[in-house]
């Protein structure tokens, strides 16, 4: 067994933590299994966002007549965008990888680390163990039981965009701020696409009257059923569909692909947390302390394992606390997630701090 003062699950935001703890000269084992830089960087809101900007560009092309100027899109490179975005992506995730390994007092470990007791962990069958111990394995989307859905091909939000080929069709089921995204950043480049939705509202975490705005708009963009709930998936032909149930009528769809966004769960199961006796709460994410320290002295969470807010920005102060927190004992600062602040980058965006009109009305705040 190979111990040292400090071991980092993961490379999202986990970095931060293991810098401050290198350059105090702390020894440090940072393990990661996949490209470092976690979700956002590899999956998520970066690549997203270099999307959503060919999207934008394409929406300002086909408004170009509104300032007097005269344009058209003659083809979509989709396989260049692609490119061009992961290897952008690839790139910075190597260089990060490289930094890391040039760093005096950080061992990397390329692997899934597992507990295998409260301050031990195994990676690729050697043992390694630590006093101070951070968890930031973030989180996995999760697929709801829908009927007949095995042995239908579909994608989760991790896979849609590695798409190598355009297509012509995409059917999402969801209604959050990522398939708000994902519908711009395909419906701006030609696929014709559907939005089911079980809910009567679109962002049903935003203000109600934004809301509302924002699922008037997409209607008249995309095919939106509302208050659709999934009867059954199966394949016809080379095509896949669905038959939907709405006001109990059935509708049936086709498609060529069909995403699956309906949320994200923890990640508890990578690092086995219940080896270590940490506790999670009923939805399965790490319960913390407000100094993000776990039920068990010594084991640290951050990241979107902890569940508060699954937002990159979030995810950097509570990285900025656990790199404090650790390793101040007598100075410890309490986590204020006081007014968290989010936008969606759809056609319209969406930009918003702090509470909801009707999160107002339940504390009576007037």
């Amino acid at each position: 067994m190979t111990s040292f003062d400090v071991v980092v699950i993961c490379t999202g935001s986990g970095p931060e933590v293991s810098a401050e703890a290198a350059v105090t000269e702390l020894s440090v084992a940072l393990v990661e299994e996949g490209p470092f830089g976690g979700t956002c960087l590899n999956r998520g809101c970066i690549p997203s966002k270099v999307f959503i900007h060919c999207a934008d560009v394409m929406e300002t092309i086909r408004g170009a007549d509104r300032f007097g100027i005269k344009a058209q899109v003659n083809a979509v490179g989709w396989q260049f965008i692609i490119r061009r975005a992961f290897d952008e992506i690839g790139a910075d995730a190597q260089a990060i990888e490289e930094g890391n390994r040039q760093a005096a007092n950080i061992t990397i470990f390329k692997g899934s680390a597992r507990f295998v007791g409260s301050n031990t962990l195994e990676v690729n069958g050697e043992q390694i163990s630590a006093d101070t111990i951070v968890i930031a394995a973030g989180t996995q989307p999760w697929v709801p039981e829908i009927p007949s859905l095995q042995g239908v091909p579909y994608l989760t939000y991790d896979e849609a965009l590695r798409l190598p080929e355009q297509q012509r069709r995409l059917l999402i089921v969801g209604g959050s701020y990522i398939v708000a995204e994902m519908a711009h950043f395909f419906g701006a480049l030609g696929t014709e696409v559907t939005i089911v939705y079980h809910g009567p509202l679109l962002l049903r975490a935003e203000d109600e009257d934004i809301s509302r705005r924002f699922t008037e708009v997409y209607q008249s963009k995309f095919n939106t059923l509302l208050n659709a709930n999934v009867s059954r998936t199966y394949l016809n032909g080379e095509e896949i569909a669905m038959d939907v149930s709405i006001d109990g009528r059935i509708e049936s769809l086709t498609t060529d692909v069909l995403l699956l966004v309906i949320g994200r769960i923890p990640n508890i199961d990578l690092p086995e947390v219940a080896n270590a006796d940490v506790e999670v709460d009923d939805r399965g994410f790490i319960k913390t302390n407000e100094y993000l320290e776990t039920s068990v002295s010594g084991i640290w969470a951050l990241w979107d394992i902890v569940g508060r807010y699954l937002l990159k920005h979030s995810a950097n102060l509570e990285s900025a606390h656990v790199a404090h927190n650790a390793f101040n004992r007598d100075d410890q600062v309490s986590m204020d997630y006081h007014a968290m602040p989010h936008a969606i980058f759809a056609s319209p965006q969406v930009g918003s701090v702090g509470l909801t009109e009707q999160e107002a009305r339940e504390e009576n705040i007037h």
